[in-house]
C-alpha cells in the first residue's frame, strides 16, 4: 500500500515518532473521508516559525508566523467530482501541502494544557480539512469543520488532556 503522506523535514530534526504520528493521523482521516489511500497523498513540511512566516507573507500576505498553513490542489467541486468517480488511478495525485510550525505546535500544547501528540495530530486533521475544501470563516462552516475534525481525533482516541 502506497503511504498517504510524504514528510519534508526543513530546518528542524527529523522525528521517526513524529513521522508514525503523521501517517496515523493522516490514514485515519483518508479512512474517514473513504479516500482510498493508493490515488491521493498530502506533502507535509514540518518546520520553523522563520520559514513559515516567509510562506505566510508571501502566500496569504500576512507577516508573522502561524501554526499550520494548507494548499489544497483541487477547488472542493473539482474534488468531490474525483471522489465521486471511486476510481483508483494507476498514479497517485497530490491533494495538496500541509505545513507546521512544530515549535508553534509545541508552545501551543503547553499553551493550551494538552499534548504535543494531541495539538499536532488536531494540526494535521485541521490542515486536512482545509484540503478538502472546509474553511471556518461562517460560524455554520466552522461548525462542520470542527465536528469533523472531532470525529478523527475521537476515533483516534486523541483527546485534549
Amino acid at each position: 500500500m502506497n503511504r498517504v503522506s510524504e514528510i519534508v523535514w526543513k530546518d528542524i530534526t527529523k522525528d521517526s515518532k513524529i513521522e508514525n504520528l503523521i501517517e496515523k493521523v493522516i490514514k485515519k482521516c483518508f479512512e474517514v473521508e473513504c479516500i482510498f489511500p493508493t490515488s491521493l497523498y498530502i506533502c507535509i513540511t514540518l518546520t520553523n516559525p522563520e520559514n513559515i512566516k516567509a510562506l505566510n507573507k508571501q502566500y496569504r500576505n500576512i507577516d508573522k508566523p502561524t501554526d499550520v498553513l494548507s494548499f489544497p490542489m483541487f477547488e472542493k467541486s473539482e474534488l468531490d467530482e474525483l471522489l465521486k468517480k471511486n476510481t483508483k488511478p494507476n498514479i497517485q495525485d497530490i491533494l495538496g501541502d500541509i505545513i507546521i510550525s512544530i515549535p508553534k505546535v509545541k508552545e501551543q500544547a503547553v499553551e493550551y494544557g494538552h499534548s504535543f501528540e494531541r495539538e499536532l495530530s488536531y494540526m494535521l486533521v485541521h490542515g486536512f480539512y482545509h484540503l478538502m475544501g472546509y474553511d471556518h470563516i461562517e460560524e455554520e462552516d466552522k461548525i462542520k469543520m470542527r465536528q469533523k475534525e472531532e470525529n478523527v481525533l475521537s476515533q483516534l482516541n486523541i483527546t485534549r488532556n
